[in-house]
C-alpha cells in the first residue's frame, strides 16, 4: 500500500522534481506523509526494520539448518535456546551475518548507495521463486495448459526486470552476485563431495561378516575394548554395511565386544517426527538401529540411543549389564563407545581436475565445521574417531620393475 501511495504521489506531481518538493531530503516515502504524521511515521518506518531484521535473522538460521540436513551445507554447531519446536540459534550465521551488516555499510556508506544491489537482489529472488513455483507445479502433475501461461506471465514480467537493472551491475549490483555466488559455490562444493565420497563408498553385505563378529565377540585370547561397541553408519538397508567398519573392527585393530551395535540417521523430508527401528542381526550380539527423524528434529543420538536401550532393557531384549563376572554380580551397567571414522584425502588418489577441486575444496571446509561427534550430538568422552584414507581413481598398475 505504500508502494502504491508514492506511485500515485509521483504521478500527481508529475514534471516536478523531488528535491523541489521536499529540498534536499526529497524522498516520496516521507513526503506522501502529513507533517504532523512524520515522526510517527519514522517511528513505524524503525519498527518494521527491526522486524524485518528478525525475520532475516530468523529465516537463515531456518535455512541452513535445513540445508545442513539435505546436505547442503557443512555442519555447525545450532543452540537451542528452548523446548519448543523451531526456536534455534545458529552462532556461526549469526556471525556471518553480523560481518555481512557491517561490509555492506562500510562498502556503501549511505543507503541510497546500495538500491541498485538491493533491486538486484529482489528481482533473482523473484526468478527464484517462479522457478521453484514451475517445479512444484510438475511434481503436482499440474495441466500444461494453465502452467505454461502463467510461469510465461511470471519469467516475461521479471526477466524485463532484470534486463532494465543489468545496467546497474556496476554501480553495486556486483554485491548480491558476489555473496550469491559464495552461498551457492559452498553449496555446491558439499553436494558434490558428498556425491564423490558415497560412490566411492563401499558396501557389504552383513551376513558375510556375521559369524566371525560372533566368534571375534566370543574370542577370550583378544583384549575386550569395550563392552558394547557402535558405529554409526551411512548404509540405508538394514542388511548392509560400510565395509570400512568392517575394516576397524577385524583389520585396523581386532575390537572385541560383547555387543556391536550399527545406528543409521535416515533425514525424513518431513519435518517433525521421531520413529526408530531396532533389527536383531544376531542375538544378544549384533543389533542395528534406524532413527527416523523429521528435518527439522535435533539430532542428539546419544539421548536417543540410550532411550532405545532403557526400551529395549524393559521389555527383555537384551542385558546390558557388564559382562565381567565381578561387575555382572553387583548388576553393573557395561560400558559403551562410539567409533567415528573420518577421512581424509590419499596421495595414492588420481583426480581429475574437478574432482580435486571440488575434494580440496570440501576438506578445507570441513575443518571449519563441526566435528561428527558433536553433529551427532555424542558425549566426546565415549567417542573413539579413527582416520580413514579416502582413495579416487587408484592406478591399478604402477609400472614398477624388479631388478637384481
Amino acid at each position: 500500500m505504500n508502494y502504491f501511495g508514492q506511485a500515485a504521489y509521483l504521478i500527481h506531481h508529475e514534471g516536478k522534481t523531488l528535491l523541489g518538493l521536499g529540498g534536499e531530503n526529497g524522498n516520496p516515502f516521507y513526503l506522501i506523509m502529513a507533517d504532523w504524521f512524520q515522526p510517527i511515521g519514522i517511528i513505524i518506518a524503525t519498527l518494521a526494520a527491526v522486524i524485518a531484521s528478525q525475520a532475516l535473522i530468523s529465516g537463515s538460521f531456518t535455512l541452513i539448518n535445513e540445508a545442513m540436513r539435505l546436505n547442503f551445507w557443512p555442519k555447525v554447531k545450532i543452540k537451542y535456546p528452548s523446548e519448543l519446536k523451531g526456536q534455534l540459534y545458529i552462532p556461526s550465521i549469526n556471525w556471518l551475518l553480523f560481518l555481512g551488516c557491517v561490509g555492506v555499510v562500510l562498502h556503501f556508506e549511505i543507503s541510497s548507495n546500495m538500491e541498485h544491489a538491493y533491486g538486484l537482489a529482489i528481482i533473482l529472488c523473484m526468478i527464484m521463486t517462479t522457478v521453484l513455483l514451475n517445479y512444484y507445479m510438475i511434481m503436482k502433475r499440474v495441466k500444461l495448459y494453465f502452467m505454461v501461461p502463467l510461469i510465461t506471465i511470471y519469467l516475461t514480467i521479471e526477466f524485463g526486470f532484470l534486463i532494465a537493472n543489468v545496467t546497474k551491475f556496476a554501480e553495486g549490483g556486483y554485491v548480491t552476485l558476489i555473496i550469491a555466488t559464495i552461498l551457492i559455490s559452498i553449496m555446491t562444493i558439499w553436494y558434490f563431495a558428498k556425491k564423490i565420497n558415497k560412490s566411492y563408498t563401499k558396501i557389504v553385505k552383513i551376513e558375510d561378516y556375521k559369524k566371525v563378529l560372533v566368534e571375534l565377540s566370543n574370542d577370550l585370547s583378544i583384549p575386550k575394548y569395550a563392552t558394547h561397541l557402535i558405529y554409526m553408519t551411512n548404509a540405508g538397508r538394514t542388511d548392509e554395511i560400510e565395509e570400512k567398519v568392517i575394516y576397524s573392527i577385524l583389520h585396523k585393530r581386532p575390537k572385541r565386544a560383547d555387543m556391536y551395535w550399527f545406528i543409521h540417521v535416515n533425514i525424513l523430508n518431513e519435518p517433525y517426527k521421531t520413529e526408530y527401528k531396532v533389527t536383531e542381526i544376531s542375538k544378544d550380539n549384533l543389533f542395528r538401529i534406524d532413527f527416523n527423524l523429521g528435518f527439522r528434529e535435533p539430532t542428539k543420538i546419544s539421548l536417543m540411543f540410550k532411550e532405545v536401550i532403557k526400551d529395549m532393557v524393559k521389555k527383555g531384549e537384551v542385558d546390558i549389564t557388564s559382562r565381567y563376572e565381578s561387575l555382572n554380580k553387583n548388576n553393573i551397567i557395561g560400558d559403551f563407545k562410539f567409533v567415528l571414522s573420518e577421512k581424509f584425502l590419499s596421495h595414492d588418489s588420481d583426480l581429475t581436475f574437478f574432482e580435486k577441486v571440488i575434494m580440496n575444496s570440501y576438506f578445507f571446509i570441513k575443518k571449519l565445521s563441526l566435528s561428527e561427534e558433536s553433529a551427532f550430538g555424542l558425549d566426546s568422552s565415549s567417542v573413539k574417531v579413527e582416520k580413514f584414507p579416502m582413495v579416487l581413481h587408484a592406478p591399478e598398475n604402477i609400472g614398477l620393475t624388479r631388478v637384481k
